[in-house]
């Protein structure tokens, strides 16, 4: 039964409990990436919060990699094995996590290199450039975890493990917590500290995913790779949307920074990076349950399942939609809780993010669908049409958004270009899946 999880008669129960994992894994990443940004901002500073947002580009390039090899090579690996080709399937497997292995190493030794260079080009100030150099070199030394904790928890799910997953990434966010405020308060480390709980934190899943496939009997492990060069070029390419949006989201970030540096200086970056955080840890839900059935959609594509792959697809609807609504309503009335976490409540940092969330909160009954419609034609290895949603969806409409919007509304458009760019992409995004509906036998 392990070696064929994936080919079942799917109903909502089975396929949300086997999704379940993958969405509390997300839900825990999101949580521990959000303890850096909190312990920072009360037992730190404002200053060093915002510093973390100014350097959060180049985390997104890296995870963007690390999610881009995971997710195009994820539809290889899971349509190969749907289509009975085993042991090419861990062939590619292998080599997919060599190739994200070598890409970390070179990103760790070019970032130490050229780190100064980086920061300023950043847009850090003076005041806040000591503190993105302590925080981004150490990260720099945790750069190859990072990708390779990426690609194991998208391919345990595919190897049928996804419990795996779950439980490795509940351990690496537990000990992320417990080590930042070690680290951060009783040693006294300051911003560093928070980079070293975030970088051990990527150690727990990497170390266990290499001793776990390099031991395993089971559907995927470790084997001798061939190199394929097509094979590490369709996973780039099939899994661009998610680098996409991973570059759009650093050059957005960019922007978002450079806009709230200009209107309210310092402050105002703190209080975006506030609501950047609070919006990941917000929308891991759907991006757990898109990751979770993401190998369930690529092994019945492969399969050619087309009952299945209606099935699956009709569920995963009322369940996006119910989820929006959930996110929505905490968002809209919980949102001034969440900010008190960063800041107090007389503080104008938090005058700034509480008035922020109310107008923000609109995006989360949108960006469900859309997560979830750039993941499914990933699965399903039209990587082109992913790509082209993630792009206009997280960079096109975003950055016109604010470059526009606050010439108009001041800060008031700073807070309106996330809901005005998600709501235009919904949009766009029922009609892609209604256009395509008949081509991947699925029902809108």
């Amino acid at each position: 039964m392990d070696d064929n999880i994936l080919d079942q008669k799917w109903s909502a129960g089975s396929l949300l409990r086997f999704a379940f994992p993958t969405i509390v894994m997300m839900i825990f990443m999101g949580l521990y990436t959000i303890v850096d940004t909190i312990f920072v901002a009360q037992f730190v500073n404002t200053d060093a919060l915002s510093s973390i947002n100014i350097v959060c580009p180049i985390i997104n390039i890296t995870v963007g990699l690390g999610t881009m090899i995971a997710t195009g090579g994820n539809a290889i690996v899971s349509r190969k094995m749907g289509a009975g080709e085993n042991q090419e399937a861990k062939e590619d497997f292998t080599l997919l996590i060599l190739t994200g292995a070598v890409i970390g190493f070179l990103i760790l030794l070019g970032g130490t290199i050229w780190i100064d260079n980086i920061v300023y080009t950043l847009g850090a100030s003076d005041l806040l450039f000591p503190y993105c150099k302590d925080y981004l070199m150490v990260l720099f030394l945790f750069i190859p975890a990072n990708i390779l904790q990426t690609l194991f928890s998208n391919l345990f799910v595919t190897a049928g493990k996804p419990g795996l997953g779950f439980g490795l990434s509940v351990l690496a966010g537990v000990a992320n917590i417990i080590l930042d405020y070690i680290f951060i308060v009783p040693c006294g480390l300051g911003i560093r500290g928070a980079a070293l709980g975030t970088g051990f934190g990527y150690l727990i899943p990497t170390v266990a995913g290499l001793v776990y496939f390099a031991r395993s009997k089971g559907t995927l492990s470790f084997t001798r790779p061939k190199l394929k060069w097509a094979v590490i070029g369709e996973s780039c390419f099939n899994g661009s949307s998610e680098m996409v949006s991973q570059l759009a989201t650093a050059v957005t970030t960019f922007l978002f920074n450079r806009t709230m540096m200009n209107l309210l200086g310092e402050n105002g970056v703190a209080a975006i990076t506030i609501i950047i955080y609070s919006q990941f840890l917000l929308n891991t839900l759907y991006i757990g349950y898109s990751m979770g059935i993401a190998p369930i959609i690529g092994f019945n594509y492969g399969n050619r399942n087309d009952v299945q792959q209606k099935r699956v697809f009709s569920i995963s609807m009322r369940f996006i939609g119910l989820a929006s609504v959930l996110i929505f309503s905490i968002s809209m009335f919980g949102g001034s809780h969440i900010v008190r976490l960063f800041a107090d409540n007389t503080s104008e940092v938090y005058q700034i993010a509480a008035n922020g969330f109310t107008i923000f909160s609109y995006s989360f009954l949108f960006c469900g669908l859309n997560n979830f419609t750039s993941a499914m034609f990933t699965a399903l290895s039209n990587g082109k049409v992913s790509a082209v949603l993630s792009f206009l969806r997280t960079f096109g409409l975003l950055a016109g958004g604010i470059l526009l919007l606050p010439h108009i509304w001041g800060i008031a458009g700073v807070w309106l270009a996330v809901p005005a760019a998600e709501g235009i992409m919904f949009v766009v995004s029922a009609a892609c899946l209604f256009h395509y509906r008949k081509r991947y036998s699925y029902s809108f």
